[in-house]
């Protein structure tokens, strides 16, 4: 019966069925599964394979979009579960938004959720935010990573701002930075002192891990 759980959890994420993986997670917890496992041998499968199917592109970003919708939905249900030690492993900490004069989300939302995915604890602070704020979530959160997406050719300098606020802040030593966004390019990254560039969620995930020196 769980693994049969396990794999209609996988499905609901592949398919992009967000009311389904929720449907699914409550079964579960209703079922006395263990909500851990139903992340890691449900959820995080899914959301794995649709990123291979993304890459490979036989999907595109509307089905990763409802793809990570759908794991999103389940985790609200399953990760209020878990009780005591029993939280997902953490590979690293990112504090992640769109930049101040920037409203947009729909990028940085999915790069955050893909990180989710792949065992990283994210603190989304949002969008238009200056680099005042992230330089705090990052102190409050203790955050290993920094990423920074602007979608518009008039707020990339805040990336630049950001890495300089880091700097005054004494922080740029111990946190890496990743940017991204339409106009962005890793030659513009490179300019602005990032360490590193990413062009979707997908290689921001792979970036992520490079950045903290982990294995994907």
């Amino acid at each position: 019966m769980s693994e049969e759980m396990y794999a209609k959890l996988t499905q609901a994420v592949i398919e992009g069925e967000p009311e389904d993986a929720e449907l699914l997670a409550k079964q579960a917890l209703e079922q006395g599964l263990d909500p851990l496992t139903c992340v890691n041998e449900g959820l995080t499968k899914g959301i794995q394979k649709v990123g291979e199917l993304f890459a490979s592109g036989e999907y595109f970003l509307p089905e990763l979009i409802i793809g990570a919708e759908a794991m999103k939905k389940a985790l609200a249900v399953l990760e209020p579960a878990m009780v005591g030690d029993q939280s997902r492993e953490v590979v690293g900490k990112v504090v992640i938004g769109t930049v101040e004069g920037d409203m947009h989300e729909i990028g940085k939302t999915l790069v955050g959720t893909m990180l989710i995915a792949n065992g990283f604890q994210v603190y989304d602070i949002g969008v238009d935010k200056s680099a005042a704020e992230f330089v705090a979530a990052v102190n409050e959160n203790d955050a290993d990573i920094v990423g920074a997406s602007a979608l518009l050719t008039t707020t990339m300098l805040q990336q630049k701002k950001l890495i300089e606020a880091l700097e005054e802040a004494n922080l740029r030593g111990k946190v890496k930075v990743m940017v991204g966004g339409a106009p962005v390019t890793n030659s513009f990254a490179t300019e602005v002192g990032a360490d590193g560039y990413a062009e979707d969620a997908i290689s921001a995930v792979d970036l992520a891990f490079r950045l903290i020196d982990a294995p994907a």
